[in-house]
């Protein structure tokens, strides 16, 4: 019998790993444009220096798989820890002041269903206290966060851009 796609499982991404990503970031940007979703990353984000300082600080995770021997990268995010400056100020409240990790950058590559679910209940079985936002015109993820028991928290505006700044917060602590 012959095997052509193994089970998922997640890894820490090296530069090896970059050209692949920034594909699975150009495809997400298409995706999100096409459905209603054109500021949220617009044509540059993430810039290549975030992704780079993400694979050298060891923040970006993968969601693997392999097909026919080669692997496949099905998703993709930053798992930051510590105090996220973005999240210091918020119109609204989060769940609480325990420790949490924040997932940014999240893209999916298309190839496989429920790779971002996957990804947020990796981070919750081995974080617990899992922060993350989106853009309000982002509808799936909006929709993706509240089914997988996301609660939204408030409104945060970025401090890394200039304009189309305010991003809807999220929060699940399951410990």
């Amino acid at each position: 019998m012959d095997e052509t796609v193994t089970e998922r499982h997640f890894r820490r991404a090296t530069m090896d790993d970059f050209e692949h990503i920034q594909e699975n970031y150009a495809k997400a940007r298409a995706r999100m444009a096409a459905n209603g979703n054109p500021t949220q990353w617009g044509s540059t984000f993430p810039r290549e220096e975030v992704v780079k300082d993400d694979l050298e600080q060891g923040r970006t995770v993968l969601l693997v798989d392999e097909e026919q021997g080669q692997e496949r990268i099905l998703a993709q995010f930053a798992l930051c820890t510590g105090i996220d400056p973005t999240y210091v100020s918020i119109d609204g409240a989060w769940l609480d002041d325990d420790e949490y990790v924040t997932i940014h950058r999240l893209a999916a590559s298309g190839l496989a269903k429920r790779a971002a679910h996957d990804c947020l209940r990796w981070a919750l079985d081995h974080y617990g206290n899992v922060r993350i936002d989106t853009h309000p015109n982002n509808l799936a993820m909006q929709h993706i966060l509240e089914t997988n028991g996301f609660a939204r928290c408030g409104l945060v505006q970025l401090i890394d851009r200039d304009v189309d700044t305010t991003r809807i917060s999220y929060q699940r602590h399951e410990w």
